[in-house]
């Protein structure tokens, strides 16, 4: 006699976005907008700090590209998952590296979107395109 076995589904199998799928996209949107609050509020001190205009043209679009990786996730678009978090560490490396800050800021974030983010993200992985 020959056992058949289920496929055992453990995660929500609706393509709906959930509570929890959406208030982990904006925790991650909030972090990610203090991001930019920092950046803009280091592009307007940029003369007495002595940063040069180019830094804030790669900074401002990370920055954008962090935000479109959000949107790509909230689209369900594997894209997304894989832009914003390297997006992330870009931005927190090139804080770390020219300006010689730690963003507690990006490192909560990374920490939301490994922690939460992810916990909101895998099961709903089979509808992303």
């Amino acid at each position: 006699m020959e056992k058949q076995y289920k496929e055992y589904s453990y995660f929500d199998e609706d393509p709906k976005k959930g509570i929890g799928f959406i208030l982990a996209l904006v925790a991650l949107l909030l972090f990610t907008m203090m991001g930019v609050g920092l950046d803009f509020d280091e592009y307007l001190q940029h003369e007495s700090l002595n940063i040069p205009l180019g830094y804030f043209y790669l900074i401002f679009s990370i920055d954008i590209l962090m935000i479109v990786g959000i949107v790509l996730i909230y689209f369900y678009r594997k894209i997304g998952i894989v832009l914003f978090p390297l997006m992330l560490v870009l931005h927190f490396f090139m804080h770390n590296y020219y300006l010689s800050t730690f963003l507690y800021s990006d490192v909560t974030n990374l920490f939301l979107f490994t922690g939460f983010g992810m916990l909101a993200i895998i099961p709903k992985w089979k509808f992303f395109r």
